[in-house]
């Protein structure tokens, strides 16, 4: 009787270990972060296109994260895609002339704001705009563009033998 009340509470403790554990990876998956934040500051930028880009997506610089995309929304005004984003506090010497772009990480296809630093000496701050961007690039975009170009080179080649310079 003992066994068998002990063979249960070992395996009830298996399950809700692995149930913390799927829960854990869960949150991880979904960028959704439970911990104490710092609040940092809110900047933005304007892109021609943000195809693929979720609120919450990371926002990076050299390969760290430094912050989140708290929002995106259209501009009617300039017909782009305004991006707010929220930096950590603790990186508030970021030069004002810094550049965004829509990137891709990984092999599903996460996009995340890549930053690049400028040279500027004064820093961005609350409510700043990031001028220099760098939109999404579109799978479908590029295909298309391919074979356009491949089909003008066909057309090229398919010129009439009168307009050369004969000998």
């Amino acid at each position: 009787m003992l066994q068998e009340r002990t063979v249960e509470i070992g395996v009830g403790l298996f399950v809700a270990l692995g149930l913390a554990a799927l829960f854990m990876l869960a949150m991880q998956v979904s960028n959704l972060n439970l911990t104490s934040r710092d609040d940092g500051y809110l900047i933005s930028a304007r892109f021609g296109n943000v195809a693929g880009l979720k609120a919450r997506a990371p926002v990076e610089m050299a390969g760290v994260r430094i912050g989140r995309v708290e929002q995106i929304s259209f501009d009617p005004q300039s017909l782009q895609a305004r991006v707010t984003m929220r930096i950590e506090g603790r990186y508030n010497a970021l030069p004002e002339d810094s550049s965004a772009a829509v990137l891709t990480a990984g092999l599903l296809g996460e996009k995340y704001i890549g930053l690049e630093p400028g040279g500027a000496l004064d820093p961005l701050r609350e409510g700043s705009e990031i001028m220099l961007t760098q939109s999404s690039l579109v799978l479908e975009q590029l295909i298309g563009q391919f074979l356009f170009s491949i089909g003008n080179k066909g057309d090229e080649g398919s010129g009439s033998a009168t307009s050369g310079g004969g000998l």
